[in-house]
């Protein structure tokens, strides 16, 4: 992939992995996500001065949590790049239609998030449930990867346009890699950032709430523009035109 492409490419996995973040299946779920990773309470949680122990132990289990999700995501990254690079070598014809087929995904997709037509193989929560977290901070790592293999109706159709621009992007494992770890640090940075934070966090959410459906559409919209994109083979005009005029 051209450089400047990759570029575009990365900032725009870094943007879905924070609109993953602010979707309805995480955002109001952040407070129990961290009283299950921390084995802490709500009110622990929500004291605004609370004791270094406290704040430790929220920030490395947060931290543990992310690295769960983001090796799975990451995984998955190499993956869809191995996948990609293999069918360039065995089919340089492939990659044209993997290219098509991919922004096809990706915009419908994008009509799925944005609600104008949902489509049922994406609504139904598809999860693996860990009913009792296991102890320490491995036990989180597991269940950030619990978190990870799940399939949802908000966070699927994201990852999955992540992993089809990879395809569609003629992108080797390294590329791959790179793209799902910045997805990956696109959610996990605010999560970490909520975590330390979480008495404000709170108040942000309470005025933040209001505005999750525009978010929604807003990211539905994103992913149709990036797959008629990678549909009609833009990026590389896009970032020539990036680097003509905006050479720094």
């Amino acid at each position: 992939m051209p450089q400047g492409a990759e570029h575009i490419s990365l900032w725009i996995a870094f943007s879905a992995g924070v609109l993953s973040f602010a979707s309805p299946c995480v955002l109001p779920l952040i407070p129990s996500y961290l009283t299950y990773i921390t084995g802490l309470t709500f009110g622990q949680l929500q004291e605004p001065h609370s004791d270094r122990r406290v704040r430790r132990l929220v920030f490395f289990h947060t931290l543990m949590f992310i690295f769960g999700f983001s090796a799975i995501f990451i995984f998955f990254g190499a993956l869809a790049g191995f996948l990609s690079s293999s069918l360039q070598s065995f089919m340089r014809e492939g990659i044209y239609w993997i290219q098509k087929i991919g922004g096809i995904l990706i915009f419908l997709f994008g009509v799925h998030v944005s609600g104008l037509f949902h489509f049922g193989l994406l609504l139904g929560e598809k999860r693996v449930q860990l009913q009792h977290k296991p102890t320490g901070f491995f036990g989180t790592f597991l269940v950030g990867v619990a978190f990870a293999a799940g399939w949802t109706p908000c966070i699927g159709p994201i990852l999955g346009s992540i992993l089809a621009l990879v395809a569609g992007s003629s992108a080797n494992v390294g590329e791959g890699m790179v793209f799902l770890t910045a997805y990956s640090a696109g959610l996990g940075i605010p999560f970490l950032v909520a975590a330390i934070l979480f008495h404000g966090f709170l108040s942000f959410f309470q005025r933040f709430r209001n505005y999750i459906r525009a978010i929604e559409v807003a990211t539905g919209v994103l992913l149709m523009v990036v797959g008629s994109m990678l549909f009609f083979d833009l990026f590389n005009l896009l970032s020539g035109f990036l680097y003509r005029y905006l050479p720094a």
